[in-house]
């Protein structure tokens, strides 16, 4: 039976909210009607999910559940399996631990769609903007198998293990964030407020000024007088550039820039290559052909460049060649990457050599996050301190000149 979401009122006139399984919407008032409830709102899970896409005014709003909440609900739904639940039993069981009303619902829906008839993953295949294609494949790879529980608990690792990197680093740009945030808010406030109750008095008094503190009256009447076309700047060029990457062209061009700058292009290719690696190993234990797994990892990349040389390796491969002499013809993967795959290919351990190399992009990431903050930290400090000074000294010099002239 469908799942159905409703807003009812009970006696004393308060509102609740719920999820019950009925034939129709009509079996749910009846139901409610039953409990003393006065049906205002029943609406299939099904149906209210499909209209969380709303396109209004050109853009595009996809409600979604967290990461945690996924990786939860999966780890649950493999332990029950693997105790030897039936798949119908287990997601009854799994929807009653849920706190959360929507995902609730979701889950009873895919309960009824798996007693329709349905497989898992089919069920699943309602709702991609939850579970997406790498999530289903290893699902439908399971149920083919015969490895649901196993896949299901690889699958909850891999969604943890992306959460707590994507925590990881949340947390490590926290405070730059914060520091760069209040050192930019205390030079502008210097400039707009501070500064011109102070050169104010040099300028009355009709003093020829030095230069640099013509330098900072100039800065100071720029920040005064032309925040608000600079800050419209700024949001002109943020819209353009998400406009772009839209573009398949551009965004192409953009990611291919971006690869090239040497810092940056080292961190976006150690971050795609990892997800890149772990996805595929996580594919290819799961019994997924490699062609089928190399078109989906290809697609949790989030370089374009990156993108389009996992696909052409994929052809590739299609036509026999062996994965490792694909993708180093991209000429994009890291040579210890290509010699760990080649090594996994002549072992007939690829998926193990896949994860190894995962793990240690992971840590080279790590690493290289870890460093940039230590020196980001002092340089902004060094930097913060330097503009200090220089307002500082504007303002003296004319203080000095004064003193000597008067001397």
């Amino acid at each position: 039976m469908p799942a159905f979401q409703y807003t009812a009122l009970n006696d004393k006139g308060r509102q609740k909210r719920g999820v019950l399984e009925g034939d129709n919407a009509r079996q749910i008032r009846k139901q409610l009607r039953e409990q003393g409830l006065i049906a205002t709102a029943v609406e299939a899970v099904s149906e209210k999910e499909k209209k969380s896409t709303n396109n209004t005014v050109g853009l595009t709003f996809k409600q979604s559940i967290s990461v945690a909440e996924l990786a939860l609900m999966t780890r649950q739904l493999a332990t029950l399996v693997q105790a030897g639940l039936p798949l119908d039993e287990a997601l009854t069981a799994v929807s009653q631990q849920c706190d959360k009303a929507r995902l609730k619902s979701i889950i009873l829906a895919i309960r009824a769609g798996v007693l329709g008839g349905k497989s898992l993953a089919e069920s699943f295949a309602e709702y991609p903007h939850i579970f997406d294609s790498l999530y289903r494949s290893m699902v439908a790879a399971g149920e083919t198998s015969g490895k649901l529980d196993s896949v299901l608990l690889r699958l909850a690792d891999y969604t943890e293990q992306r959460h707590a990197i994507r925590q990881k680093t949340q947390i490590a740009l926290l405070y730059p964030t914060i520091l760069s945030v209040v050192a930019i808010a205390v030079v502008a406030g210097l400039l707009a407020f501070v500064v011109p109750q102070v050169v104010e008095q040099f300028v009355t008094a009709g003093q020829d000024l030095p230069r640099a503190t013509q330098i900072l009256i100039a800065l100071s009447e720029g920040v005064r007088h032309f925040w608000s076309m600079a800050l419209l700047i700024i949001i002109v060029l943020l819209i353009a550039l998400k406009w772009a990457l839209k573009k398949d062209n551009l965004r192409l061009i953009i990611h291919k820039q971006l690869l090239s700058i040497p810092a940056i292009g080292k961190v976006i290719l150690g971050v795609n290559t990892a997800r890149f690696s772990r996805t595929l190993s996580i594919l290819i234990s799961s019994s997924v052909p490699l062609l089928d797994a190399l078109k989906i990892s290809g697609k949790v990349l989030n370089n374009q460049c990156l993108r389009n040389a996992v696909t052409e390796a994929a052809n590739r491969v299609h036509e026999g060649v062996s994965l490792n002499r694909a993708l180093a013809d991209t000429g994009y993967f890291p040579p210890m990457m290509i010699h760990m795959i080649a090594n996994g290919e002549k072992s007939g351990e690829l998926d193990t050599m896949l994860e190894r190399i995962a793990d240690n992009q992971d840590r080279e990431f790590e690493m290289l996050v870890a460093m940039a903050l230590g020196l980001f930290e002092p340089l902004l400090i060094l930097t913060m301190g330097g503009v200090v000074l220089f307002i500082v000294i504007a303002i003296l010099l004319p203080i000095f000149e004064l003193n000597t002239l008067v001397g």
